[in-house]
């Protein structure tokens, strides 16, 4: 080519989106997903993240170009925030849009889930029954704080059975969440679980726990990685839903991992359950947030009781509020609480940690504190493995960890 010609080939853009759902973990009871279906997936991947890096910049702009500056007086809480914000044209699309997805994104999982519900039921029936390590109470009474809400807009929450042995629940929100969060949790939804086993390797490295309690353990995706990272140790999974917890043990056998007890329990009292100091640690993952101001105590109160000396609790949640925290991303964290069907995310992310720590019976000088990124594979989705500049408020794959050791 004479260096007067021009290549008329326009150069090839740098793919910087979610990956494919085709490349999602498929484990043994994960639902089958036909081209249409992946097709939806992929879109609402992709319409999540061009929600978080090309529109919600957006709102920021707007709130510093024309919502602040109309404010008569200087914001002195998130929520004058949330309020003015509401009335922006620009919030109202974005927020509009980004619960829009998020209903979209559980019907699709309802449909892949339904349409094929006998035959994945009975594939969990068939690996979990008669399992000691599957243990239901037909008598549970669900506490509140899953009974009134359909946390993050899905139908029936973590424990509605539609018929007897139903897992269509669990098995809706494995086969989405990789939609959701753009495949920044992994290919198995499990780089929380992983790093924090990695956290706890690299800065508790003579930690060698025999027995581990994870509270909250939903279908087990965290727990998992922390089960195979301590293979000489006992693990057991507690949580409300019965369907989380067969649609978990199912899981797990699937995936080869054989240490794992699933259990059916009220987190906030596990006397009747449980002995005093039978834990070497206790473990919570984005957790908190679904549970209440009034049982939040109660929880710290009996990971106190459970540890023994010498253990450790650990809980992973979004950052809190704090002075440092500008209260335009404040307000814009609290979305989730006003539209995403999370209403103790708020108040939860207000609450003094360490004070509730404390007053559960833990001493200053014990806390730990400490932060943890999901683990991908790079192959996968390399940006993922990496800080992102754009922050999701709320969605990003980081998160702080608050905990303890117990004296003794």
């Amino acid at each position: 080519m004479a260096d007067t010609e021009r290549d008329p080939r326009p150069e090839p853009i740098a793919y910087d989106g979610p990956p494919d759902y085709r490349v999602v973990g498929r484990h043994g009871v994960y639902p089958e997903t036909s081209h249409d279906e992946i097709a939806r997936f992929n879109f609402l991947a992709q319409m999540n993240r061009h929600l978080s890096t090309k529109v919600m910049p957006g709102v920021a702009e707007a709130f510093e170009a024309r919502i602040e500056p109309k404010r008569k007086t200087p914001y002195t809480t998130r929520h004058q925030v949330r309020k003015d914000l509401t009335k922006d044209p620009m919030f109202q699309w974005w927020s509009a849009m980004r619960r829009a997805t998020m209903e979209t994104r559980q019907q699709a999982g309802r449909w892949v889930t339904l349409r094929q519900a006998e035959a994945l039921n009975e594939k969990v029936r068939e690996l979990t029954e008669d399992d000691p390590r599957l243990v239901l109470d037909p008598d549970f009474k669900q506490p509140r704080s899953t009974d009134a809400i359909d946390h993050h807009c899905m139908p029936g929450s973590y424990h509605t059975e539609l018929v007897p042995g139903d897992i269509t629940g669990p098995a809706n929100y494995d086969a989405g969440i990789f939609a959701t969060t753009g495949g920044m949790l992994g290919r198995f939804n499990d780089g929380g679980g992983i790093a924090v086993a990695q956290w706890v390797q690299q800065n508790l490295p003579d930690f060698k726990p025999k027995r581990i309690l994870d509270i909250g353990a939903g279908l087990g995706h965290n727990v998992l990685p922390i089960a195979q990272a301590f293979p000489d140790a006992e693990v057991i999974a507690v949580d409300a839903g019965a369907p989380m917890l067969r649609y978990g043990l199912a899981r797990a056998k699937s995936m080869g991992i054989e240490n794992v007890t699933f259990i059916q329990g009220d987190v906030s009292n596990l006397k009747d359950m449980f002995e005093d100091e039978s834990f070497d640690w206790v473990q919570s993952t984005m957790f908190l947030h679904e549970t209440s101001y009034k049982t939040m105590p109660m929880i710290f109160a009996e990971t106190q009781r459970l540890l023994k000396p010498g253990g450790i609790v650990l809980h992973v949640e979004q950052p809190q509020y704090s002075d440092e925290m500008p209260l335009f991303e404040q307000a814009m964290r609290d979305w989730d609480a006003f539209y995403n069907n999370e209403p103790f995310w708020t108040k939860m992310h207000e609450v003094d940690l360490d004070a509730w720590m404390e007053k559960a019976g833990f001493s200053k000088d014990s806390l730990i504190h400490g932060g943890v990124a999901a683990v991908v594979d790079p192959e996968v989705f390399p940006e993922a493995a990496e800080d992102t500049e754009q922050e999701d408020y709320g969605r990003k794959a980081a998160w702080h960890v608050v905990g303890a050791r117990k004296e003794g």
